[in-house]
């Protein structure tokens, strides 16, 4: 819990950072920073679709539109969250001269996107229209 608390602590003071390791070369740090914002747009991304599958897909059933909306909100929220954890883990890891770190968030995430595409194929395929 201490370990959460702390890297939480970490997205909300970066300066913190500094005081990790050396300085790295600042085009690590602005390429770090330009693959958060890719993650951040990412998450914008499926927070709209979620809310535009919730607001114009009325024609589903209330079941299978508000899963999809679910999971693609639910995504938008991970994706969120993940963006700054692993911009400050990346940061760190350049400073300390470690590998960056690996995730599976990614392939999560993919797969997570598949999912609600083959949910939102079977509604059309099968006709789960209706209220």
């Amino acid at each position: 819990m201490r370990k959460v608390v702390a890297t939480v602590r970490l997205w909300f003071s970066p300066g913190r950072l500094r005081a990790e390791g050396v300085t790295p070369d600042y085009r690590f740090s602005l390429a770090n920073e330009r693959t958060f914002l890719a993650w951040l747009r990412t998450a914008l991304a499926l927070l709209a679709g979620g809310i535009a599958v919730d607001q114009f897909l009325t024609d589903l059933r209330w079941a299978v539109r508000t899963a999809v909306a679910l999971i693609l909100l639910a995504g938008g929220a991970l994706c969120a969250v993940r963006a700054v954890n692993h911009w400050v883990r990346s940061e760190r890891a350049m400073r300390r001269g470690e590998d960056l770190p690996v995730s599976r968030f990614p392939a999560l995430l993919a797969v997570g996107t598949a999912v609600t595409a083959l949910l939102v194929m079977a509604a059309v395929l099968f006709g789960w229209a209706g209220a």
